[in-house]
C-alpha cells in the first residue's frame, strides 16, 4: 500500500509543527479486481465502490479522513489550482476548478494528491511558511512548465524555502519516443534528451523536472523507482489498462 514516506522540515523534537509529510503508494492491497488492485483513480474504468474503499483504506493508513484528500482532474497542462473552500466544495470529475495539473495550499486540513502511472509526481513544501504544493508532470506538463508554475504559486502564498521530492516515474531507459519528439523536447528542456537501454531516442521526464527545480532554487530528493521496471507500481506504458498510484503531501497541525 505505502511505498515510501518522507518528512520535510526540521528534524528531531516532539512537535510536528513546521513539518510536511509525504507518502507514495504502490499497487499492493486494495479492494479492486485485477488489473486495478489498490487503484485510487476514478477515471480509469475501475468500479466506483472499489475506488472509494481504496481511498478510505489510504486515509486510514495516513490517519486522515477521505474528505481531506484533494484530487484533481489532470489534463497534462500547466494550470495550478488553489485548494481554497471553493475548490474543496467542487466535484472532482466535473468542476472546471479541478481541471489542473498542480495544486497549492496554505492550510493544514488538506492532503494534496497527485495520481500517476508513469508521469512524475512532484511534491513541494515550505513547512515553516505553512505552504505545500503537488504537481503532475508528464512529458507535456514538464515541457509546459507545470513545476515552475507550482513553485511560483507557492511563493505567491508566502513560501520562501521550498523543498521538493520527485516520486516514482518512468525512467528514460524505458521511455522510448520518436526521434522528432525527443528533438522537440530537447529544444525546450535540453537535459531531458536521453536514450533507452537499446540506445533509441528517449525522454527523461524526472531529469527535466529536477533541472527545473534546481534552476528555481529548490533543493530536491528523488525516488529512483521506475514505474515500468518496478512491478509493485502501476505503469500505463507497461500495461495499458491499469490503475493509478498516489503521491500525497500534507502539513502537520
Amino acid at each position: 500500500m505505502l511505498l515510501d514516506r518522507y518528512v520535510l522540515g526540521p528534524a528531531g523534537g516532539n512537535s510536528g509543527r513546521g513539518r510536511a509529510h509525504i507518502a507514495f503508494t504502490d499497487r499492493h492491497g486494495g479492494y479492486s479486481e485485477d488489473p486495478y488492485d489498490f487503484n485510487l483513480a476514478r477515471h480509469v474504468g475501475d468500479q466506483e465502490t472499489a475506488v472509494a474503499q481504496n481511498r478510505a483504506l489510504l486515509a486510514q493508513a495516513l490517519g486522515a479522513t477521505p474528505e481531506s484528500f484533494v484530487f484533481l482532474r489532470q489534463v497534462h497542462g500547466a494550470r495550478v489550482a488553489l485548494a481554497d473552500d471553493a475548490l474543496l466544495a467542487s466535484d472532482e470529475l466535473t468542476s472546471s476548478l479541478r481541471e489542473a495539473d498542480a495544486v497549492v495550499a496554505a492550510r493544514s486540513d488538506v492532503r494534496l494528491t497527485i495520481l500517476t502511472a508513469d508521469c512524475a509526481p512532484v511534491l513541494l513544501a515550505d513547512p515553516a511558511a505553512g505552504v505545500i504544493g503537488a504537481a503532475h508532470a508528464g512529458r507535456p506538463g514538464m515541457l509546459a512548465g507545470v513545476v515552475p508554475a507550482t513553485v511560483a504559486a507557492m511563493r505567491d502564498l508566502g513560501a520562501e524555502r521550498i523543498e521538493a521530492v520527485i516520486g516514482p516515474t518512468v525512467c528514460p531507459r524505458c521511455y522510448e519516443v520518436p526521434a522528432a519528439m525527443r528533438e522537440e523536447a530537447a529544444g525546450i528542456e535540453p537535459v531531458c534528451a536521453s536514450v533507452t537501454w537499446e540506445g533509441t531516442p528517449a525522454i527523461d521526464v524526472a531529469g527535466g523536472v529536477a533541472e527545473q527545480l534546481t534552476r528555481h532554487g529548490v533543493p530536491l530528493r528523488w525516488s529512483r523507482h521506475c514505474t515500468v521496471e518496478d512491478a509493485a507500481l502501476f505503469s500505463h506504458r507497461r500495461e495499458g489498462t491499469t490503475g493509478r498510484q498516489a503521491a500525497v503531501i500534507w502539513l502537520e497541525h
